[in-house]
C-alpha cells in the first residue's frame, strides 16, 4: 500500500507492507506525547479484510488469555487443571529482549496452554484457555 505524508507543506510518498491483520483496532497511549503536525492520505485503498465466520469468533473472551506481544515464550507458569487468581502470572515473553509478563485477568482454572516455552507467538494469539 502506498501512503502520501505532507508534513509542514511538503509531501512524502511511503509505501508500507500490511505484516499482520488486526482485526481489533487499538489505541495506544504514550502519556503526553503530541501528534506530528501533518496528514496522512491513503493513496490507494487497501482490500477490506474477511470477515471471520460466527463460529471462529464464538469463543468467549473471558475464557482464554491472548499474547500481548509478538515474540518468544520464555517461561510458562502454568499447566493444565491449575486454579489460578487473577493477576497470577501466567507466562513470560520476550519481543525485542524486552520481557513481558502476561497475568490471568480473573480467576479460574486452566483448560489448555497453547504454547510451549521457547515457542514462537504472535499478537492476539490465544495462549490459555481457561474453563
Amino acid at each position: 500500500m502506498k501512503l502520501q505524508i505532507a508534513i509542514d507543506g511538503k509531501t512524502y510518498e511511503a509505501e508500507v507492507e500490511v505484516l499482520e491483520d488486526d482485526a481489533q483496532p487499538r489505541q495506544q497511549n504514550y502519556g503526553n506525547q503530541q501528534p506530528l503536525s501533518g496528514t496522512i492520505q491513503s493513496v490507494q485503498a487497501a482490500a477490506a479484510p474477511a470477515q471471520a465466520p460466527a463460529a471462529q469468533k464464538a469463543e468467549d473472551e473471558s475464557k482464554i488469555c491472548r499474547s500481548p506481544v509478538t515474540g518468544v515464550v520464555i517461561k510458562v507458569n502454568v499447566a493444565p487443571g491449575q486454579a489460578v487468581q487473577a493477576n497470577d502470572l501466567l507466562m513470560v515473553l520476550e519481543a525485542m529482549k524486552m520481557e513481558t509478563n502476561v497475568t490471568a485477568h480473573s480467576a479460574g482454572t486452566v483448560k489448555s496452554v497453547r504454547v510451549a516455552q521457547g515457542g514462537s507467538v504472535k499478537l492476539n494469539q490465544v495462549v490459555v484457555e481457561f474453563e
